[in-house]
């Protein structure tokens, strides 16, 4: 199932990803408390990540590094600022090419399914015009597309 729309709101500064899995709420949330179920998943598949530091906990960090076809490697960070497993996340995510960005994470039990919102609040139009041209809502589709296959090989599917 995978993605199922993606809105961006730039009033709001926001851009809201949706997505089903045939999962329960907490296999889904396996693919961010687990680190190297998150690195499966985490980078668009040109530009695979890896997850340097895991702390999933409030005050707690993430940082990881996604590696280009060319070699180069980007790293990136998270500030973790809420924890509610195995329903929610909330995370200040960055990186060196970009402003801080605000995601917040829900995961929705359905019958036989999961739905999970991703929504990201940009710091201000500009940078959200920005970072759309610059393909983050590709990337971010292109990198939750893979879920499927990630649930797929695993325990709490």
């Amino acid at each position: 199932m995978t993605v199922t729309g993606v809105h961006k709101d730039p009033r709001a500064r926001t851009m809201t990803l949706t997505a089903e899995f045939a999962a329960t709420a907490a296999g889904v949330w396996q693919l961010w408390a687990d680190p190297r179920r998150l690195e499966r998943w985490w980078g668009p598949p040109t530009h695979p990540a890896t997850v340097v530091e895991h702390d999933l906990r409030p005050g707690g960090a993430v940082s990881y590094f996604v590696t280009g076809p060319d070699g180069a490697r980007s790293p990136g960070w998270w500030r973790v600022l809420a924890v509610s497993p195995p329903y929610g996340l909330e995370f200040e995510l960055g990186d060196p090419g970009i402003p801080p960005l605000l995601v917040r994470v829900r995961i929705e039990e359905h019958p036989g399914r999961a739905r999970m919102v991703v929504v990201t609040t940009f710091p201000s139009a500009d940078a959200m015009d920005q970072l759309i041209v610059m393909g983050f809502e590709q990337g971010l589709t292109a990198a939750v597309g893979q879920i499927d296959e990630v649930l797929g090989a695993g325990p709490g599917r």
